[in-house]
């Protein structure tokens, strides 16, 4: 059991994240605290939570290189991730380890609640939870294949995790900046595995905390800018294994039944509050195409710096 961290100023979340795992039946058979480049951090880990195993990440600071400094602590086949600010409630590792007992599944992933910190925006839509980090509208209800998890709620099969070398080391969240790290590892492990497939599994769920910075239209239409900027940041990563066919489902039935529902709703019951969200959906998915945009723009630039250059090869 891996949780990542990296600022002592989500303490209070991180205690409860940690706890949230000790309460768990079965128990892991350690909880281990990456510490992403705070030996402050580390400290006050080791000396307030001795039954923690502190890791400490002193390669590229971000998210990434901390869950793999985790991972490479941990002597078990299987390995789960839970964010510093995120709470397992009861019964998740149970729920969330199950499948990977089938054959071909390489990783699972459960159902992230939002958990505000302030008042809900009334404006703020159901398909666009992913914004805050939470499961959205239009997931699978029950047990099904998907094509990608979330790091915050996910456990792997620790050979398909090694055969790819973990986390992409140079691609990932680095403080407030976003990218679909967790979605790149998801498509090499599935390819790397001739066919391995992930499992969502509705029923394994945690809290993820939203904090009042994050209930703001400023910081929705942000976070969907860099949502569709790192998707294609991650194209370039992945090659011929680039895979958008979710963003591609979700822009082409999810958004659109979401704009006529709030729109139906505005008008036959003179919803405000569903016209507000029909906007919120418009706007939102103006941000990421504008953000797909820009890195698509940065592509030629990046070539060309790397035009003549052999790459060096990845461990």
């Amino acid at each position: 059991m891996i949780i990542a961290c990296y600022t002592e100023d989500r303490w209070a979340s991180l205690v409860r994240a940690i706890d949230s795992v000790e309460r768990q039946e079965p128990r892991a058979e350690a909880t281990i605290v990456a510490v992403d480049n705070n030996p402050g951090l580390a400290e006050r880990l080791r000396s307030s939570r001795p039954a923690a195993v502190v890791v400490e990440n002193h390669m590229g600071q971000g998210a990434s290189n901390a869950r793999n400094a985790g991972a490479a602590a941990a002597l078990t086949p299987y390995l789960a991730f839970l964010d510093d600010d995120a709470s397992a409630r009861d019964g998740w590792l149970a729920a969330l380890l199950a499948p990977l007992a089938e054959d071909g599944v390489v990783g699972v992933g459960g159902a992230v609640a939002a958990a505000w910190q302030t008042d809900r925006p009334r404006w703020f839509p159901d398909e666009f939870a992913w914004v805050v980090g939470a499961s959205y509208r239009g997931l699978p209800e029950a047990t099904s294949p998907v094509r990608n998890v979330w790091s915050e709620n996910m456990a792997v099969k620790r050979d398909a995790f090694d055969a790819v070398g973990g986390f992409r080391s140079d691609f990932g969240k680095v403080g407030h900046t976003s990218r679909p790290e967790d979605t790149d590892l998801c498509i090499r492990m599935s390819a790397a595995s001739a066919g391995g497939r992930w499992m969502y599994v509705p029923s394994a769920v945690v809290d993820h905390e939203v904090p009042a910075d994050r209930a703001t239209l400023r910081f929705f239409l942000r976070r969907s800018y860099w949502e569709g900027l790192g998707k294609i940041e991650m194209t370039y990563h992945l090659g011929d294994q680039q895979d958008l066919s979710s963003e591609n489902d979700w822009l082409r039935h999810t958004v659109p039944r979401g704009l006529i529902r709030h729109l139906r709703a505005a008008v036959t019951r003179a919803s405000a509050d569903d016209a507000a969200r029909a906007a919120a959906l418009a706007g939102g998915t103006f941000a990421a195409a504008i953000g797909a945009g820009a890195g698509m723009l940065r592509r030629p630039r990046r070539r060309a710096r790397t035009a003549g250059v052999r790459p060096r090869s990845r461990v």
